[in-house]
This record gives structure tokens, C-alpha cells and sequence, in this order.
């Protein structure tokens, strides 16, 4: 299946031509629900890990007034939802009893007191094999990223909730068949629908805090004076989840800028650069990124009726955020930096 970015509504090297050595390629991962393998690039799928190597986990504790859920349970309420709400059905038309009931138990959630204390395994966030995304900087003598990441919320400035491995496939002799599961899961919208990726390079420019402060004025002066086809929304960074590129532009900060040391490697202190953004959408408001295939007003693919094609992984960073993950230039096997964004 193709995902095909439209092209960008103007060159903005032609209007600024300092951009032109800036540019960076950005792989936008195009998620879609399916069923992939240990040996396909994934988001919420297998993972490709050793049998003898263990599993990573994370303290977790169940957040107050939250509801804690099994991680098969939120899978099954899916299943159901989008079962109940096929056409020509509406939702709760096609669902027995006993189903509703599991509905209700579900929504209901774990019993805080019965859940329990200690560390727990954490879940597959990405894998990503290198042939997919060409020119993403694996380290020397590795062809494959494996992301894992804890279903609670993220602390400011504590990258331990997500952990990165780096392998060579090759090495791995014996999978691992039946890796462990959490007893609970924290945050619902933080467990993903397994999906197949359908890679595709792209082009981005800077977002506005990592240009010089004299471009970036100048570019936001540009932006105010249009009234479509911007830099911040159809010119710069692309949207949804991808891997390499720009990091995202920050949302909801004034200034829109990360801290001095947010973007320095936690471990050792040195510089770090854009790895994964994990989006809760695949575009925005502005329709430039919609892909080709995924006509405009066409809210649901025919085979997933519950769900929408700009939410295909059912994601959600607090509020509509994203989460850019990134990783140490020297030592990318050190923990990552995380920063919503």
C-alpha cells in the first residue's frame, strides 16, 4: 500500500534560498492497522528480540482517577467497538449481551488496590529495519531499531519510560515467542494498534527554534503576511509519525523553544538529534499533507470502520500533542531525550 505526500504548495528555497542547505530527509512512516511480523517495520507490532535477553521494564504505578486496564482488554474493547460500529450497523446494534457486559467491565477498569507494586514489563512501541528508512543514522554494523516505551505518563525530563536497542539482525538466532505483558496498562491512548508502515522520504526544513533568530523572524514576518500555504503548516515539518528529519514544532510553549540542556543526551551530555516523532495525529489542519491516497473526506478506510485514517494508531500525547524522541550523536545506545512537543 502507497502513501504519497502531495507536493509542497511552493519551493521555499526560491523565496529563501539560506534554507536550501538546511534541508533534511524526514521518513513519514504512514501507519495503517494490520498484522505485522517480527520481521516487518512496525509500530505496536513484534519485535525481532533475542529469546536470551531480557526483557525491559519500568516502576509504573497506577495514576489517581485514571482508569488502570489489562493490555488485552484494551485490545479486545477495540475489537469490539470496531466490530459494533461496521456498516450498515450502528454502534452497539450488532454486540450480544454478554459483549456489552464485557464493554462495561472494561470501561469500568482495574481495581487500583489489586494491582501490583514493582516494576513491569514495557511494550513495543517501533521497530524499524533499516532497509525501510535509508539514510537514518544507524550506528556501524546495526540495520535495526527496536523502541519500547512504559504506559504511564512521561516525567518531565526523564527519558528512563522509553529505552532504544539497536541490533544486528542477524545475530538474533533464537526469538523470543511470547514476550512478557504488563500487568496493567496507565495510560489507554499510550498503547498503539499494531500497524504496518509504508515508509516514504520526504523533504523538511527547519521548525523556527532551530533557525538563527534573524531567519526565523523573517520567515514568521513571511507566514503572517500569507493566508495559506505557510512555513510553520505546509512548508517546513511534516506531521504524523516519522523517523529522522526536523523535530516538530513546539505547540504550546512561549517561547516555542526547548530548554539549553532539554536537547542534551541525559547520560553524558552531548548533543542529540531527532530520531522518532510519535504523533497523535497524521495531519493537522492544513490538508497539504493529506497523502494522495487517502482522498479528502474519506474518514475511515473500508476494512478499519472504527478508527480514522489521520489516527490510525489510536496514540494520544496529553493533548494532542507529540512526543519527539531523540537520540545521543556519539553514543545513540545511551537512553534518549523526550520532549513533548
Amino acid at each position: 500500500m502507497t502513501r504519497t505526500t502531495p507536493p509542497r504548495p511552493l519551493d521555499i528555497t526560491g523565496v529563501f534560498p539560506e534554507l536550501a542547505g538546511l534541508a533534511r530527509t524526514a521518513f513519514r512512516l504512514h501507519p495503517v492497522p494490520g498484522e505485522p511480523t517480527v520481521h516487518d517495520s512496525s509500530v505496536g507490532g513484534p519485535l525481532l528480540w533475542p529469546a536470551d535477553e531480557p526483557w525491559p521494564e519500568y516502576e509504573m504505578a497506577p495514576i489517581p482517577h485514571w482508569e488502570a486496564n489489562a493490555l488485552r482488554d484494551i485490545h479486545l474493547r477495540r475489537a469490539l467497538l470496531a466490530r459494533s460500529s461496521a456498516p450498515p450497523h450502528g454502534p452497539g446494534e450488532v454486540l450480544t449481551e454478554d459483549e456489552q457486559e464485557t464493554l462495561r467491565r472494561i470501561n469500568t477498569g482495574l481495581d487500583h488496590e489489586s494491582l501490583p507494586s514493582g516494576p513491569q514489563p514495557m511494550i513495543p512501541l517501533a521497530q524499524l529495519y533499516a532497509r525501510d528508512v535509508p539514510g537514518l543514522a544507524f550506528p556501524e554494523g546495526t540495520d535495526l531499531l527496536q523502541v519500547l516505551w512504559a504506559t504511564t505518563y512521561v516525567p518531565s525530563r526523564d527519558s528512563s519510560p522509553v529505552q532504544l536497542r539497536w541490533r544486528r539482525c542477524a545475530e538474533v538466532r533464537d526469538v523470543l515467542a511470547a514476550p512478557p505483558e504488563p500487568a496493567y496498562v496507565a495510560v489507554v491512548d499510550f498503547v498503539p494498534v499494531p500497524c504496518v508502515l509504508h515508509p516514504e522520504a520526504v523533504r523538511e526544513f527547519p521548525p523556527y527554534h532551530s533557525l538563527d533568530e534573524d531567519l526565523a523572524a523573517r520567515l514568521l514576518a513571511w507566514d503572517e503576511q500569507r493566508s495559506g500555504g505557510t512555513y510553520w503548516t505546509d512548508l517546513s515539518v511534516a506531521p504524523g509519525w516519522k523517523a529522522g528529519g526536523w523535530p516538530t514544532h513546539f505547540t504550546f510553549r512561549e517561547p516555542p523553544e526547548p530548554d539549553d540542556d532539554e536537547l542534551r543526551c541525559p547520560e553524558c551530555g552531548g548533543p542529540s538529534d531527532a530520531l522518532l516523532t510519535v504523533d497523535s495525529n497524521e495531519w493537522d489542519g492544513s490538508d497539504s499533507w493529506i497523502p494522495l491516497e487517502c482522498a479528502k473526506g474519506a474518514e475511515r478506510p473500508p476494512d478499519q470502520p472504527y478508527g480514522n485514517l489521520w489516527d490510525p494508531t489510536q496514540v494520544s500525547i496529553g493533548r494532542g500533542y507529540s512526543l519527539q524522541i531523540y537520540y545521543c550523536v556519539g553514543t545513540p545506545s545511551h537512553s534518549p531525550a523526550l520532549i513533548m512537543q
